[in-house]
């Protein structure tokens, strides 16, 4: 049967590699939700970006505020029969890759589309969930999943991918906000490291939260 949750929209966030879609799943299915995930796959510049980022970010970046902003648009109709929607991103954070991959003049176009498109009736997360991991460990998981034009995956960019996201929640208030340490925590393939989440969400309300299991 499915576990009770007290939030109606969890957004997972974090940088490329760490699990967020992976625990986006789980936790739709445990909470007989469903998930909302981004769709890199049908951005058709994406490819193009890892091969020339300067030439194709401001496309790239543009075509992902879109189709951030439309999935999160259709939250409005609401399924009373679906207790819980679980995303692997905020709308929030397309900014933060605005900010890393474009310059000032396409940065100040990017900042007028958003402001146009992502209006304070936007559906914002009851909670977020924030996994960290380091460099080594996603480029190691990045490997894993295989994905073509995420093979040339430059560390030094993910480095500032990393550093980006610290500062973004250093400051976050928005919603209650859990902090989960990924390195040390697999939720693919060891189900203990799930529960122990899991349990942990169980007991969320407001505020800031840490989960950093210790490595045994």
């Amino acid at each position: 049967m499915p576990a009770e949750a007290r939030f109606s929209y969890i957004a997972i966030e974090g940088p490329i590699g760490v699990g967020k879609t992976t625990l986006a799943k789980k936790l739709a299915e445990s909470y007989g939700g469903r998930t909302l995930l981004e769709a890199p796959d049908d951005n058709p510049f994406l490819p193009r970006f890892y091969e020339h980022p300067r030439t194709h970010a401001l496309s790239t970046q543009l075509f992902f505020l879109m189709q951030r902003t439309r999935q999160v648009q259709g939250l409005r109709q609401t399924d009373m029969f679906v207790p819980v929607t679980v995303g692997d991103y905020t709308v929030e954070k397309d900014r933060l890759f605005a900010e890393l991959n474009l310059d000032a003049e396409e940065y100040r176009l990017y900042q007028q589309v958003y402001e146009h498109v992502v209006t304070p009736e936007l559906s914002r997360p009851d909670l977020v969930i924030y996994l960290q991991a380091p460099v080594n460990v996603l480029l190691d998981r990045i490997a894993h999943r295989g994905v073509p034009y995420e093979a040339a995956m430059d560390p030094q960019y993910l480095q500032r991918l990393i550093a980006a996201y610290t500062r973004f929640f250093y400051h976050y208030e928005s919603t209650p906000l859990v902090i989960v340490n990924a390195a040390e925590i697999d939720i693919v393939h060891n189900p203990a490291d799930y529960d122990l989440l899991f349990r942990h969400l169980q007991t969320i309300r407001k505020g800031r939260h840490y989960v950093n299991p210790l490595p045994f």
